[in-house]
This record gives C-alpha cells, structure tokens and sequence, in this order.
C-alpha cells in the first residue's frame, strides 16, 4: 500500500557538506554505494517537518521519506527525523 507525499521538498547542493551522525550513516552503508553516499554529503533539503535545513542523508533515513525523483523528495510529512539526527 502507498503513501500519499504530503509534501515535495526540492534537493540542492550545497558548498559544504553538512554534518551527518554517525548512526544515519551506519544505517545508510547497506542500502546507497559509498559513491551515492558522498554525493548524497553533498545536497540539503528544507525539511518542512521540522522546518530548517537538513542533510539529505538525515531526509534519506527519516520515517517520512518516501521516494526521489529528479530533484525533489516526496514526504509523508510525519513525524520527522529524530532530534538527535538533527546536528548544527
């Protein structure tokens, strides 16, 4: 059965990679190649669950995600990323 995206929320990259915690990372190293990870380092989306910039990699791993597709992340717009995912 599938998920309705509540919201679609545009990826882009940014200059600097943001920080991700370990635990994402360690949970992602199964189901992305080492390459997709780094480039994933690379992007951000405004997360509008908790309402400020995250990771990609922390919107790849939360409860909400649904699905990519060509720049933009469909979200189930639940609860969101656990806090303590949600670094700097």
């Amino acid at each position: 059965m599938s998920q309705d995206a509540k919201y679609k929320v545009n990826i882009y990259q940014t200059p600097k990679p943001k920080k991700v915690p370990k635990a994402v990372s360690g949970e992602l190293k199964g189901a992305a190649s080492a390459k997709a990870i780094a480039r994933m380092k690379k992007e951000s989306v405004d997360c509008p669950v908790v309402k400020r910039e995250v990771a990609f990699l922390v919107c790849f791993a939360c409860p909400s995600f649904l699905r990519r597709v060509t720049g933009t992340v469909d979200c189930a717009g639940g609860q969101g990323p656990p806090p303590e995912w949600l670094l700097g």
